[in-house]
């Protein structure tokens, strides 16, 4: 077989063998061993691109950013910041139609600021949000729809995790990824507020809350002073990791370990962290990390298998051949993106089509900063949509109530998948509204 021909078959085995049911770093790695096997004919070749994928992958002094922020996004979710930050919001929204779907929204805009993974807030806010909301009146499809929507903003808000890998494997500057995702992030968290107001004021039997109505409130009103209390851990976390990054007080890597510290120390102080508590939040990072640092190995070898066989190169000949443009490329891109979303996790599907797609995209000498805002938005929509849709999962898992089914969620859901989708098309038009910052 051609090095072409070895190249198609291992994606299409790589899909195949993760749709049934193979983890993502055993299929990336099995199927880059053989195929670099193939193509050189010796069993040395593979082991030496395993070899250089290990060490040169993981040994750069960035990587040590990656841990340091998984380790403070969950010390943060341990200290019940979510919560506080969900009552502040409730407090200040709770007169708008829809009030408590919008602190919902609000909160977790600010929840993502400081945690920087997805799965953690919608395990946070699934506790917090979806039992209040649904007590004074509100459908649950559109309650767990809200939490699930507004957990995606983890993603893309810095401090980012998804920024860091994408920032990584494309040797972007990590500030500037953080940069460039304050607009679109924000933007998409004003989309959602703005749909919720909508649906709360014309399609009144889909969102509920009446009873919130009538009640005039979602929990006991807080003084300036207590609210003030409650945000004033999160002003400092912010403070110290995102104005040290952007003031050039600290690179990404100390900033990922002041704001860990921080977080640890805010933990104690309100007394959420015994010592089995804290090995339990060490022992999850642990896992958390070495499933996305082994990923990151198998997927460096995978690319560079890619490129061994030509296929990306050929690819982008192919693509320039048919004269469909950068915006028809970029629409390609995005449907596979959603596609994949129904089976990978974000990080998969980033460290999968990256490699594949960036030296098609050379030629039209794009930012890619702003394509990897577009790669992470893409693949978000992915945490939304049925089979897969993990933050659905999450919710369900999380959330332990009979009443609710996944197809709830899923349905729940959907108008914000819509949302996103609709968003991404904005930023794919006007690239400096992620560049405008940088």
């Amino acid at each position: 077989m051609s090095g072409i021909e070895i190249g198609l078959l291992s994606v299409v085995a790589i899909l195949v063998l993760i749709w049934s049911g193979m983890y993502v770093t055993v299929a990336l790695g099995l199927v880059s061993f053989i195929s670099v096997w193939l193509l050189r004919g010796s069993l040395e070749a593979p082991v030496y691109v395993l070899t250089l994928s290990a060490s040169h992958s993981l040994e750069d002094y960035i990587f040590g950013v990656i841990p340091l922020f998984v380790l403070m996004g969950l010390l943060v979710s341990q200290s019940d910041l979510g919560r506080d930050i969900y009552a502040v919001a409730n407090t200040c929204l709770h007169r708008l139609k829809g009030g408590l779907g919008v602190a919902t929204v609000a909160a977790n805009t600010a929840f993502a600021a400081i945690t920087g993974v997805s799965i953690a807030s919608a395990s946070v806010f699934t506790r917090v949000s979806v039992p209040e909301m649904m007590r004074f009146g509100y459908k649950p499809r559109f309650a767990v729809g809200v939490v699930a929507g507004s957990s995606v903003l983890g993603m893309l808000i810095p401090p980012s995790v998804m920024l860091i890998i994408y920032a990584i494997i494309t040797e972007q500057s990590v500030a500037a990824m953080f940069t460039a995702g304050i607009i679109p992030g924000i933007l998409l968290a004003l989309a959602y507020i703005v749909a919720i107001i909508a649906m709360a004021v014309f399609f009144p039997n889909w969102v509920g809350g009446q009873d919130e109505q009538m009640s005039g409130a979602g929990q006991e009103r807080m003084s300036v002073l207590q609210m003030g209390r409650k945000t004033a851990p999160l002003v400092i976390l912010i403070l110290l990791v995102l104005g040290g990054i952007y003031g050039g007080v600290f690179t990404p890597t100390e900033a990922g370990a002041v704001g860990a510290l921080g977080a640890l120390v805010i933990a104690l102080i309100k007394r959420r962290l015994d010592r089995g508590t804290l090995w339990k939040v060490l022992v999850e990072t642990g896992h958390i990390v070495a499933s996305i640092l082994m990923l990151i190995v198998a997927a460096t070898m995978y690319s560079k298998m890619l490129a061994m066989t030509g296929l990306p190169n050929e690819l982008g000949e192919w693509i320039a051949q048919t004269n469909i443009g950068l915006y028809g490329i970029l629409a390609i891109y995005v449907a596979v993106l959603i596609v994949l979303g129904t089976i990978l996790d974000t990080t998969s599907i980033i460290l999968i089509m990256v490699p594949l797609f960036l030296p098609v995209m050379a030629p039209f000498g794009i930012d890619l900063v702003w394509f990897g805002i577009i790669t992470i938005v893409g693949a978000e929509i992915g945490l939304l949509t049925p089979p897969l849709g993990i933050a659905c999962y999450v919710i369900k898992s999380t959330l332990q109530d009979d009443r609710i089914s996944l197809y709830d969620i899923f349905a729940g859901a959907a108008p914000f998948a819509v949302i996103m989708l609709i968003v991404l098309t904005v930023l794919i038009a006007f690239p400096q509204l992620s560049l405008m910052l940088v």
